[in-house]
């Protein structure tokens, strides 16, 4: 029988973190699960008990305000601001940001 898991998606990883990836992944529009999902699922392992507490706080947001922030379609207002969610702009703004490598145009 299959695993549930994928590789990215390693066992050991404590509730909170594999709570906030789910979170992640499921944000209610396609674009964000991918941009988001993919954001957290390389790093929420590294994370601080600090940063996931930031990462905890972007989540909250919602989808379109996220959306748009990431994209660079609107600027993050500042009193939005935080270093996750700038990290994550960053990130997410970069061509093709949550499409597995394959999909990606060069």
């Amino acid at each position: 029988m299959p695993s549930d898991h994928s590789p990215s998606e390693p066992l050991q990883l404590d509730p909170r973190r594999r709570r906030l990836l789910f979170r992640a992944r499921h944000r209610g529009t396609k674009e964000a699960d991918l941009m988001i999902g993919a954001f957290v699922e390389r790093l929420v392992a590294s994370f601080s008990e600090a940063e996931l507490d930031e990462l905890e706080a972007v989540l909250e947001y919602p989808d379109v305000d996220l959306s748009d922030w990431l994209t660079g379609r609107r600027p993050i207002p500042p009193e939005c601001r935080t270093a996750m969610l700038d990290r994550m702009a960053v990130e997410c703004a970069a061509p093709g940001a949550g499409l597995p490598e394959g999909l990606r145009r060069p």
